[in-house]
């Protein structure tokens, strides 16, 4: 205990130990934080459909037809006819032959990479792949080889050092700290070249990016070329569940060997049904994922304007870089004094001397609320010498 107790000093110490913040409210544009009504810049709730009046409908239906548990693990009482029914719209929605739905995002790339990689595999992970991907990776058993981030001729390169009989590219489609893509267009063609399989973590990309909101590989075109695409429920679509989408004969395999599938109980009916209800809505409404790109794209030009270290991106993440990790918290913690959060992101989650605010937008975020934000973060930006002044 005593060596937790210095543990836990330390990162107080350092500005990395984190503090939940409690919601009283459904998560919208604004929400209520522990009793105050506060600017909320910190959700991945980038259509802004996590307090929808028809998701709610929906859930309500749900409950009152099936009730509130799921009873047991999908192969044994677990499945209601709402799973098969959104496994086949995801799998519509995403180009692929067939889909199975996980409980969570984490669970589906744990799972998956597991069941897929053994010690006969060499995986090419992107140095910034999301955590949960590191750890199927490594669950695996499989030779990890991680790659420069986004840099294809270091991929290709080490491809060439390292690939053996059976191999396999992952990597985010978007990056949830950073906000920037993946080139899938060039990792396909690397695969192709190399005879590779590939796997992409979509879960931001989806209800942002490509035909119908349908995501990263959708914006590039390459649906039909990659083998697997991940994907989770909770963000853009407002629900919980993680999915795999790709070939019946590879769903077909995970549906039997995937652990972290097999071995827990299904996502309750109303949950399932809410995301059968938001993918429809995703795909109907062009112009709510318009006006989120409108306002990321203005939101993000006033900050640079201002001085503030943004990173160029297609999409609503926008990491303002402050560097030291204490700096960062001290205008997370100032910002909130104001009405504002934004969450501070510190090591490990990024890597040291890289902190920075996540921000990230809402199509459903006004203009003048917005207008407030970039007023408070410039005088703050400035007092704490973040930013010129």
């Amino acid at each position: 205990m005593e060596n937790i107790s210095k543990y836990v000093s330390n990162m107080k110490e350092n500005g990395l130990y984190r503090e939940f913040k409690y919601l009283n409210s459904g998560q919208g544009p604004k929400a209520l934080v522990e009793g105050r009504e506060i600017i909320l810049l910190g959700s991945n709730n980038y259509l802004g459909l996590c307090d929808d009046v028809r998701l709610k409908e929906v859930a309500i239906r749900a409950v009152k037809e099936y009730g509130v548990g799921s009873g047991g693990s999908r192969l044994t009482t677990g499945s209601y006819d709402l799973h098969k029914k959104l496994e086949e719209k995801i799998a519509n929605f995403k180009g692929t032959e067939d889909a199975l739905v996980f409980n969570t995002g984490y669970m589906a790339n744990v799972g998956i990479l597991s069941a897929l990689c053994d010690k006969k595999w060499v995986i090419f992970c992107d140095k910034y792949n999301h955590a949960s991907i590191i750890d199927g990776c490594l669950l695996s058993g499989a030779k990890l080889v991680r790659y420069r981030h986004c840099d294809m001729d270091d991929l290709e390169r080490k491809i060439n050092m390292y690939k053996g009989k059976v191999n396999l590219i992952v990597t985010d489609g978007v990056f949830s700290m950073d906000g920037d893509v993946a080139p899938l267009d060039h990792i396909v063609k690397l695969a192709k070249k190399y005879d590779m399989f590939t796997m992409v973590d979509d879960a931001h990309g989806v209800g942002v990016l490509g035909e119908k909101g349908s995501g990263t590989c959708s914006y590039f075109g390459v649906n039909k070329d990659i083998d697997m695409q991940i994907g989770t429920l909770s963000k853009a679509i407002a629900s919980i569940g993680g999915y795999v989408a790709g070939k019946k004969e590879m769903i077909d395999y995970m549906k039997n060997v995937s652990r972290s599938f097999i071995f827990s109980t299904a996502l309750p009916p109303a949950s399932i049904a809410v995301s059968l209800k938001a993918i429809e809505i995703i795909e109907k409404d062009k112009d709510r994922r318009q006006k989120l790109i409108e306002l990321s794209n203005w939101f993000k030009g006033e900050l640079k304007a201002m001085g503030f270290h943004i990173t160029d991106t297609i999409t609503p993440i926008i990491p303002a870089i402050i560097g030291d990790a204490k700096k960062a918290t001290l205008f997370s913690e100032s910002l909130l004094e104001e009405g504002i959060y934004v969450p501070a992101i510190r090591p490990p989650t990024v890597q040291k001397g890289t902190a920075r605010l996540r921000i990230s937008l809402m199509a459903t975020h006004r203009s003048k609320d917005l207008e407030y934000v970039l007023k408070v973060m410039q005088f703050h930006g400035k007092r704490l010498k973040i930013i010129e002044g």
